[in-house]
């Protein structure tokens, strides 16, 4: 008998409606019914490169509903997905759908797990304030990152700057894998790479580095409201990218919510000015739990209307909402 996971919306359903669904089908009397979609214990991997808009999703939560108790860790992508399918987390939010074997593998178990769709994530690349090369290319950017392109000057042509330092957040990291995936295509990134402890250790590093280069989530550098964000943005400098060859200077685009979503032939031929961000990604949940538990309660409440509208505020583009335009100064 195939196990599905419970994931009771991929949009504006709130939480109510799974407790409802608990109180007919694991009522207090049930067998095994520890807990339910409003209270009880659950663990949740995440990619670390969420983690700032995660944890203001579970502190939301947590307020509404104090008898339940999200247990969140972040890690590297890879390992939030064998936390998954071992089963250590009923949850995981990651920036891609399953692979040919980690379906295999939920297949072995008898489970079939539930994908939702909740948020687009715009991957911002970070340069140290001093580097005047802030507008830059995917073409450029591939040349970067497979090390053809090893010194700032073989960029603009200006003096000042050495060579390139690129950094990533993790080992085995999601950002790594996008630039793999999307950017280089494949081919071998520079040997003057290498991954810094953490996302904060990546600003750091590029906020001390003049000729380093990285990239993170817009997440930590993007709510205005947090902090936090404004600290690491005020330490760096956000560049501006374009996917269009022989660009204007007006072509060059920051991960603004309005370039997260993608946009229709009809929309770019009416606006032609108006892009898609290149360097963006889909936001997941996925969720093994095999009952209408707190796993459901929480995957449901960030695909609500509460859910959705902390990823907006947080520079995300949410899953089930429109863009929001902003028109202040630039990252």
């Amino acid at each position: 008998m195939i196990k599905r996971a419970h994931l009771l919306t991929t949009g504006a359903v709130s939480v109510l409606a799974g407790t409802i669904a608990v109180v007919a089908c694991n009522g207090p009397g049930s067998p095994g019914a520890q807990d339910t979609p409003t209270s009880g214990t659950v663990a949740v991997s995440v990619d670390e490169t969420f983690a700032p808009v995660l944890q203001a999703q579970v502190d939301t939560f947590a307020k509404l509903y104090p008898s339940a108790h999200v247990k969140m860790s972040f890690q590297p992508e890879e390992k939030v997905m064998l936390d998954l399918i071992n089963d250590k987390v009923k949850l995981a939010v990651v920036s891609r759908e399953l692979n040919a074997e980690e379906t295999a593998d939920f297949a072995k178990q008898t489970i079939v797990p539930y994908i939702t769709r909740i948020g687009i994530d715009g991957l911002a690349i970070v340069l140290n304030r001093a580097n005047p090369d802030s507008l830059l290319t995917v073409a450029q950017l591939a040349d970067i990152f497979t090390g053809k392109t090893s010194n700032w000057r073989q960029v603009s042509g200006k003096k000042g700057l050495t060579d390139i330092n690129v950094v990533f957040d993790a080992n085995r990291s999601s950002t790594a894998r996008f630039v793999r995936d999307s950017v280089t295509h494949g081919a071998p990134l520079t040997k003057r790479v290498f991954a810094a402890t953490s996302n904060p250790a990546l600003l750091d590093y590029v906020a001390t580095h003049p000729s380093a280069i990285g990239i993170v989530g817009v997440n930590w550098i993007s709510d205005r409201d947090d902090p936090n964000a404004m600290k690491f943005a005020n330490k760096v400098r956000v560049a501006s990218i374009t996917a269009r060859p022989n660009p204007k200077p007006d072509d060059y685009i920051q991960p603004y919510q309005v370039y997260l979503a993608e946009k229709t032939p009809a929309q770019l031929a009416e606006h032609p000015d108006l892009q898609n961000y290149p360097l963006r990604r889909n936001l997941y949940i996925i969720s093994r739990e095999a009952r209408a538990g707190l796993g459901t309660g929480f995957a449901s409440f960030i695909a609500g209307k509460s859910g959705q509208l902390i990823f907006q505020k947080a520079g995300l583009l949410p899953a089930q909402m429109q863009a929001r335009i902003v028109t202040t100064s630039k990252l």
